[in-house]
């Protein structure tokens, strides 16, 4: 998708995103749950890139686990970032957000985080190029040995095992509530607008970018996440 109708489309679901996803809640917690253990060795007073931070989800989770940090909200959609903002504000951690609305490459390189989140993104380039690229702007604003979760669907979508994966994971969208009519952009879009790729695919594009090698910590049906350290000479 083109970055207008990555913004367009984000825009349009701001104010009903979080409702529309509620009964995938679970897979949601089960990460934040792993990610708690992963991240818990960054420093007390850890500033955290949320790339692509849509409602603040991830910022909510770890504001209220890790009181002492600070957290750059970036996402290119502002009705993403409002709705993230009112979260902020409402949960009592806005003094500790910045909002910046833009890709990466519009955020400044000079302040360095000790850590990144990136969720459900770099799924939307298609070309495996600027998926890289994409975490490269992420990796040159870390500092050496900052950590990457990142997390996207994955899968080989040329094997007998994509179409089984394919149906359970509609068919647990659908038991959690999520629209008929979503079920069905969301299928057009996995073959169309959405690079589906193999895990060990995904994790060689973030190491190419600069990482160590990408551990694999999560998998829940299509969806799968990845913990990687920042190399100090990349």
């Amino acid at each position: 998708m083109r970055d207008d109708e990555i913004r367009a489309l984000f825009d349009q679901q701001a104010a009903g995103y979080d409702q529309q996803w509620a009964g995938m809640a679970p897979i949601r917690d089960a990460l934040y749950l792993l990610l708690d253990a992963l991240f818990v060795e960054l420093p007390a007073d850890a500033r955290i890139l949320c790339a692509g931070a849509g409602t603040g989800a991830e910022i909510a989770h770890l504001a209220e686990r890790f009181p002492g940090w600070r957290f750059t909200a970036l996402d290119p959609s502002g009705a993403m970032l409002e709705v993230c903002r009112q979260r902020a504000e409402r949960g009592g951690f806005l003094h500790r957000c910045d909002f910046h609305e833009g890709y990466l490459e519009t955020l400044a390189v000079g302040q360095l985080y000790d850590g990144a989140t990136c969720f459900l993104v770099s799924q939307f380039l298609l070309d495996p190029v600027a998926r890289s690229g994409f975490f490269r702007q992420i990796a040159q604003r870390l500092k050496p040995g900052a950590l990457l979760a990142s997390a996207d669907l994955a899968s080989d979508i040329r094997s007998p095992g994509y179409e089984v994966l394919l149906h359970g994971w509609m068919t647990l969208m659908s038991a959690a509530g999520v629209q008929p009519e979503m079920l069905e952009r969301a299928r057009a879009a996995y073959a169309r607008d959405v690079a589906v790729l193999p895990a060990q695919q995904v994790a060689g594009i973030i190491q190419a970018a600069g990482f160590a090698m990408p551990v694999q910590f999560f998998q829940a049906g299509l969806m799968h996440g990845w913990l990687c350290r920042h190399e100090a000479d990349a």
